[in-house]
């Protein structure tokens, strides 16, 4: 078997509405939560595990690689919603996206948690 990205723990001051930004955003599906996690599935079977750690919440980065359909409506509800957002990861050009690497391309933080959040319509290889 060859190796592929099963899961991954999304630290998060609040787990259930961080969850539920990225559910309503980008579509996904509700996955069975136990314990401290609160998980969704993307369409690929990657399992994305929100908790809430002891800890402080170090910002992290995450992309999503979505199809044009999809990104026009997840970049309509960041419009319906105010959120700020960027056409880069230095956050210069904000209220833009981005036509790099032969696709479509926006920055943005997850409300909750202020995670780094990258939406793309083409993989960059």
């Amino acid at each position: 078997m060859s190796a592929s990205f099963n899961h991954t723990i999304i630290g998060t001051t609040d787990r259930h509405a961080s969850a539920a930004f990225l559910r309503e955003l980008l579509e996904l599906r509700d996955a069975p939560s136990w314990g401290a996690f609160t998980n969704l599935l993307t369409d690929d079977g990657v399992l994305l595990q929100f908790a809430e750690p002891p800890v402080e919440v170090q910002v992290q980065h995450y992309a999503f690689l979505v199809d044009d359909e999809l990104f026009d409506r997840a970049y309509g509800r960041l419009l319906e919603r105010g959120i700020v957002h960027w056409a880069d990861p230095r956050m210069q050009r904000e209220g833009e996206w981005n036509t790099e690497h032969g696709g479509r391309g926006v920055y943005f933080k997850e409300p909750s948690s202020g995670h780094a959040l990258e939406l793309l319509t083409r993989p960059y290889v």
